[in-house]
């Protein structure tokens, strides 16, 4: 138990540290070119940080669990917010706008928030996938988390080339539902859902390989 309790206080220190070292990149650039341009990355890495905040508590307080309302509600709206850990990636793109001049500080900058991004929501997965397998199965849960990578490529697309935040699927339902009919059938859709939700499932795996080990001894 103790041995648990260090782990989980260093995973934390370290995101604190990863985090604080992104940030401190942001604002040495904000301070050297007085340009608010890559600000939008702070907004980005935070709503990359909800589904961790969600598996967090359902780690912290079981009971949340035991109600199944709770749970799909909960479930739910971690899976709604998942894909914006992963699609900080995309914001390389940004690298082409005119405001973008310090190319490889802007590189490592993006590079440093995607990361953060990434690693909040590969944490975030372990922490469900934890949770699915003590309550179903393990075979479950990987089967789930493998259905979950798969849709946050394809939230990703739904952001990136479609321009719908996580919350539209509560205000504009219809709106999402009649652009995905429309766009089903283009090619980016698909190379978007397996290039992105394979990649996520890959490093979903790697890192359930790397900490198995300490969970063992």
């Amino acid at each position: 138990m103790k041995l648990l309790s260090y782990h989980i206080k260093a995973q934390y220190l370290a995101l604190a540290l990863s985090i604080g070292f992104a940030l401190l990149l942001l604002i040495f650039r904000i301070k050297l070119t007085h340009s608010f341009f890559f600000i939008f990355l702070v907004w980005n890495l935070f709503l990359a940080g909800i589904p961790y905040l969600i598996s967090r508590l359902l780690i912290w307080f079981p009971k949340i669990c035991a109600s199944r309302l709770w749970t799909i509600f909960f479930f739910g709206t971690w899976l709604l917010f998942l894909p914006n850990s992963p699609y900080i990636i995309t914001d390389l793109v940004h690298l082409h706008s005119e405001h973008a001049y310090l190319k490889w500080y802007d590189l490592f900058l993006v590079f440093v928030f995607a990361l953060n991004g990434l690693l909040l929501g590969l944490l975030s997965m372990a922490d469900m996938f934890s949770l699915l397998s003590h309550r179903f199965s393990k075979k479950v849960g990987l089967f789930t988390m493998f259905k979950v990578s798969l849709l946050c490529g394809y939230g990703i697309y739904l952001g990136r080339f479609l321009r719908f935040n996580s919350w539209d699927l509560l205000t504009k339902p219809k709106s999402i539902f009649l652009e995905m009919l429309q766009t089903i059938y283009e090619p980016n859709v698909w190379v978007m859902t397996f290039a992105f939700g394979g990649f996520i499932w890959i490093l979903f795996l790697l890192m359930q390989s790397l900490t198995r080990p300490s969970e063992t001894r």
